[in-house]
């Protein structure tokens, strides 16, 4: 008798019953380098408080994969779900699901679309707009005015790549004799990155900077650079975004002349005590906004190992 009691009670103890709250979180593509590490924050900000548990999702790129995600969360009954979204334009119905049962939604890295967010949802994250402005301008005093610019686009379903490139144009706005020869996307991706650039070489168009959306993708077109016989920052400008550890290593090695520092980690963080906030019905700020700051070789290693 007292071995069964004792096997109830291990029962009872298991990691999913001792957990005082239970986050569902779906990232919307985990091989993007910056989300992975993402994710990785996260995991070990839950570790640091008793009784929160997170339930991983990847929704590989898709929006429907995302959606039964987030309606799994629901039929569970998590204490609250964080979400990166796939599609910023296509969040209405993640948050439907989420307000219509009553549980805490925080949008993480990526604002949704909707103008206004409605009571139990939140969001975390950065200014594209100003990590535009903050590249762009660095690139345009180095270039001296005056030039030819490529951009390279993240994925063109999200609103991060039109904030970006809103910014990037906002500050050539100030420059009539920058001129923007060319403007695609390589959706994120270091390999489409390398692919787009080697086509721009090969166009014969002059291009004397690249303003890339991320540092995967800046990276991407300064080994291509290098492939063709030039010099990054001799003979092409590059910018990125991001500022995480490739970004930073590209600094270091004259690959990139400027990034932008988002914080992830701050993001991830954030995110859960957001959602904690909000599951035990504490005050709170429904959106939060981590300021980006410029990266260069002058500066690069403050922002080793935050």
């Amino acid at each position: 008798m007292k071995k069964t009691l004792l096997a109830w009670f291990f029962v009872l103890i298991s990691p999913l019953a001792m957990a005082d709250v239970r986050i569902g979180v779906s990232i919307a593509q985990v091989d993007d380098v910056f989300l992975a590490q993402m994710r990785d924050y996260m995991a070990a900000h839950a570790k640091e408080l008793p009784g929160v548990q997170l339930q991983f999702e990847d929704a590989q790129g898709d929006v429907v994969r995302q959606l039964n995600q987030v309606q799994n969360f629901t039929g569970q009954g998590v204490d609250a779900i964080i979400v990166n979204p796939v599609d910023t334009s296509a969040t209405a119905q993640i948050t439907d699901q989420a307000t219509k049962a009553h549980i805490p939604l925080v949008y993480v890295n990526r604002r949704p679309g909707e103008a206004q967010l409605p009571p139990g949802v939140g969001y975390i994250g950065s200014d594209e707009v100003k990590a535009g402005e903050l590249q762009m301008q660095y690139l345009a005093d180095k270039m001296g005015g005056k030039g030819n610019l490529a951009i390279m686009l993240g994925l063109l379903s999200n609103n991060a790549t039109y904030n970006r490139t809103k910014g990037v144009k906002e500050v050539l706005a100030k420059y009539p004799n920058i001129h923007i020869v060319e403007e695609q996307t390589a959706e994120w991706q270091r390999t489409k990155a390398i692919d787009l650039m080697n086509n721009w070489l090969t166009s014969g168009k002059k291009i004397d900077a690249v303003a890339a959306n991320a540092d995967e993708m800046a990276i991407g077109a300064a080994m291509a650079i290098k492939q063709a016989g030039m010099t990054p920052g001799k003979d092409i400008l590059v910018g990125g975004s991001d500022g995480g550890s490739a970004g930073l290593d590209a600094i270091k090695n004259g690959e990139l002349a400027v990034t932008v520092y988002q914080d992830n980690k701050g993001q991830a963080r954030g995110s859960i005590d957001l959602a904690l906030k909000m599951v035990r019905k504490e005050p709170y700020t429904a959106e939060v906004t981590i300021p980006y700051q410029l990266i260069t070789l002058e500066n690069y290693q403050k922002f080793l190992n935050p």
